[in-house]
């Protein structure tokens, strides 16, 4: 009898460790209900509000070209597009002095010229990289030369007074100079003594002064 008892209290036993064993593998087999993860809420599309109320806007811009039968530059002024970036705006000015004169004067840069990109430093250094074209228009000499050169950095100071100097490239590369007249190997400031002077307007009369007394004519002589 006590054998038979000693058997089942060691089934017992083996019976518990064999569940105590296998329960883990079996709670693994068992579904879970795992709460679902959070989803962040979709996020919009970020408008162009800017974009779309900058579209089409214009601003006033002054352009400089080489007067005609007169070796000066001459303001012209234009309406071109606005751009919230100074890079860009700048590029967009130099893009329309490449177009050329709206009244006749001599292009500053040939039409074939392209505008590789415009960089603007912290100091206030506009450098502006222009394809190999814009080299040959320093072809009429040294004067012409120089009114290429400084119709493009006026046309950016004058406009821009965030820019002081102007610095010249030609495909990615420092540009020493067009046509070996003008040093461009380092930024270039404004020189406005180039722009023709304006002749100042004829002085009128006011409407109401008195007329000028006739002049008396001399009696004849006897």
């Amino acid at each position: 009898m006590r054998r038979r008892d000693a058997l089942l209290v060691a089934a017992l036993l083996v019976a518990l460790l064999v569940s105590a064993l296998t329960a883990p593998q079996l709670a693994g087999l068992l579904p879970r209900d795992a709460p679902e993860p959070e989803r962040a809420p979709p996020r919009r599309a970020p408008q162009p509000v800017a974009a779309a109320k900058d579209a089409g806007r214009k601003i006033s811009v002054k352009l400089y070209f080489e007067k005609q039968q007169e070796p000066a530059l001459q303001a012209e002024d234009r309406e071109v597009a606005y751009a919230a970036d100074l890079s860009e705006q700048i590029r967009t000015v130099v893009e329309e002095l490449i177009k050329g004169s709206a009244a006749g004067h001599q292009p500053a840069l040939p039409p074939e010229t392209k505008v590789h990109g415009v960089f603007v430093s912290a100091r206030g250094t506009a450098y502006v990289d222009l394809s190999k074209e814009a080299a040959s228009a320093g072809a009429a000499g040294s004067l012409g030369e120089r009114l290429s050169v400084y119709a493009l950095v006026d046309s950016i100071t004058a406009n821009f007074p965030a820019i002081r100097r102007v610095q010249i490239l030609l495909d990615d590369k420092p540009a020493e100079t067009l046509a070996g007249h003008v040093d461009l190997s380092r930024p270039l400031p404004a020189d406005m003594t180039l722009v023709a002077a304006e002749a100042p307007p004829l002085a009128r009369a006011p409407e109401d002064a008195p007329a000028a007394p006739p002049t008396p004519t001399p009696p004849p002589a006897p």
